[in-house]
Formats: C-alpha cells, sequence, structure tokens
C-alpha cells in the first residue's frame, strides 16, 4: 500500500487497534493505508493510531468498492473445505496473514442438526492475551461461516489456554513473516511471541 496520507472524503465509522473500541473518524481525517486483506483497511492516522476500516466504506478512503466484499460463496451445497476456504479470509488487522495460517484456530468441529443444517463450534485463540479485538475477529468468523449452505448455527469461543505461539503458523505463514522454518518446532526453545503494541 501507498505510504501516502489521504485525506477521509466522509466521517468514516472505524475499529481502533489492538483495544477494538468503535470510532467515527471525521471527515478531513488524514490516514495511510498500511494494508487490505479480507474484508476490511488498516489504516494508520497522521498522530499514529491504527484503525481497521471496514471494505463497505472504502468510499471514505477515495476508493472503490472492493469487488469480492461480501460475495456469498458459489457453491450450492456444503463441503467441510468451504469452513477452511473461510476462515483464510479473516485476517489479523496487524499481521498480514489470515487466521487460520497464523495458527489462532485451535478446532473446528461440523456437526449435522437434527432438524437439518449444519451447525459449526470454532475455538480460536488472540496473539496475545487481552487483545481487544477478539470480539472483532469473533463477529468475523460467525459472519463468514453463516453464509455457508446449510449453515443454521455458528459458534464461536475465543479462549487463551493454551497460550499461542509462533511455533503454530503455518510454513507459509513462517516463510511470510521472515521467520525460521524451524522457530516453534520441539526442542528449539521457542518463547511466546509478544508485540509490543499489544
Amino acid at each position: 500500500m501507498s505510504g501516502e496520507f489521504i485525506e477521509l472524503k466522509r466521517e468514516c465509522e472505524a475499529i481502533e487497534i489492538p483495544s477494538g473500541i468503535h470510532r467515527f473518524l471525521p471527515a478531513r481525517t488524514l490516514v495511510r493505508i498500511a494494508q487490505f486483506l479480507g474484508t476490511g483497511y488498516t489504516v494508520v492516522s497522521d498522530f499514529g493510531c491504527m484503525y481497521r476500516v471496514d471494505g463497505k466504506d472504502a468510499d471514505a478512503l477515495g476508493l472503490a468498492l472492493p469487488a469480492a466484499h461480501d460475495q456469498a460463496p458459489i457453491a450450492a451445497s456444503f463441503r467441510e473445505p468451504m469452513v477452511w476456504d473461510q476462515l483464510r479470509t479473516v485476517y489479523d488487522p496487524e499481521i498480514p496473514v489470515n487466521i487460520a495460517d497464523l495458527g489462532l484456530i485451535y478446532s473446528c468441529e461440523i456437526t449435522a442438526l437434527a432438524e437439518g443444517g449444519k451447525r459449526i463450534n470454532i475455538k480460536m485463540s488472540m496473539t496475545a492475551p487481552g487483545c481487544g479485538m477478539g470480539n472483532v475477529l469473533k463477529a468475523d468468523v460467525e459472519s463468514k461461516l453463516s453464509k455457508l449452505p446449510e449453515v443454521k448455527e455458528v459458534n464461536v469461543e475465543v479462549v487463551l489456554d493454551p497460550p499461542w505461539h509462533p511455533g503454530l503458523m503455518s510454513d507459509a505463514a513462517k516463510l511470510q513473516l521472515g521467520f525460521d522454518m524451524d522457530y516453534g518446532s520441539p526442542g528449539y526453545g521457542s518463547a511466546p511471541y509478544t508485540r509490543s503494541s499489544r
């Protein structure tokens, strides 16, 4: 993304990162787009605060609505890989890797309901305890999975035990973020991942 600041064209709803607090950014606020992944923009204001702006508010940034924003899956019948495909469209707003490859999904259980349809139970974690974005990412997952065919119920629980660490990331995520491929493997002596912003 460009490192140049742009002026918001109108008032815009945003979520402060990492607190998760909902804010309204006034028109003419200067922001720089740090990344666009999934359905949201991560922006940094000229006074250094970081926010997530939903793709539906792209016009406030002077951009066209993303083509893929809120499109439902095309397939007519449910298949388990569809769940993981949807999870890979949800991104941590500070790290350019989806939550599945980050290793934040601890369990995914799919059960058939007696009255027909599917229930999906997800246990997921955060990269740091106390992260205010937990409910935001939880809502993203619930929204994405509820759009799948035949899915009637989605339950997402955010858990912090065991704590997340970089060893849970996929090899692709480790490569993307510049981690040693053996980092977090048994015997490597990895320490829990921490970031000063959370």
